[in-house]
């Protein structure tokens, strides 16, 4: 793992979104205030601005790079919580080691940070509610001794699951929470986006191994 691995995860993340960028927007458009997806996006292109930055760097520095990045580029609430996944997955990297079981770790580091900045969890219709379990299932593949294609097949399955769940949630946090019980009935945008960008990473960690 390097700058140019994770260069190529944000590709792939930008390309997805890209994709379903419609899909997330009405979904948005629903139950928030419709830019979850242009802010992710905007993110998304400033550090392919800097591409050469990260892929120069090491690991744990090219996500502290993508972090400064997003957070002065990315709007509404998005920004520092994605900051805070990067950049708590950057410090978290300098303690790990580059196994499946350090990089659960990391990205459970990660997945706390953005809890810490939130003020939220499971159950609140939000990207925590595919954030949380995917890192919970993480590390239990990661002690149970699994592969890295083991654990790359199942974590996209863990945050489709999840991801769908938020249909029926009731919001409490955020813009959609002010819709009350109108909240339930429509899928969560920002666990959308983060299975989305689960799924993606995944399958681009899947081509970097073959």
């Amino acid at each position: 793992m390097n700058g140019k691995t994770v260069m190529a995860c944000i590709d792939a993340a930008y390309a997805s979104l890209k994709e379903h960028t419609d899909e997330i927007a009405l979904l948005d458009q629903q139950i928030g205030d419709g830019d979850h997806i242009f802010n992710l996006l905007r993110g998304m292109e400033a550090l392919l601005a800097v591409r050469s930055d990260i892929e120069g760097a090491a690991f744990g520095p090219a996500l502290e790079i993508a972090a400064s990045k997003v957070l002065s580029t990315v709007g509404g609430s998005s920004g520092p919580l994605f900051y805070s996944l990067l950049s708590g997955m950057s410090k978290a990297s300098e303690r790990h080691a580059p196994d499946t079981a350090g990089f659960a770790h990391v990205f459970a580091a990660g997945v706390e940070a953005v809890g810490q900045r939130g003020k939220t969890g499971v159950g609140s219709k939000t990207m925590m509610d595919v954030l949380i379990p995917v890192a919970k299932r993480f590390d239990e593949l990661a002690a149970q001794g699994a592969t890295a294609e083991e654990v790359r097949d199942a974590l996209p399955r863990v945050a489709e699951e999840n991801m769908l769940a938020t249909r029926d949630m009731l919001a409490t946090k955020g813009r959609a929470s002010f819709l009350g019980e109108r909240s339930r009935g429509h899928i969560d945008p920002g666990a959308r986006s983060s299975q989305i960008m689960i799924a993606s990473v995944c399958a681009r960690l899947a081509l970097h191994n073959e």
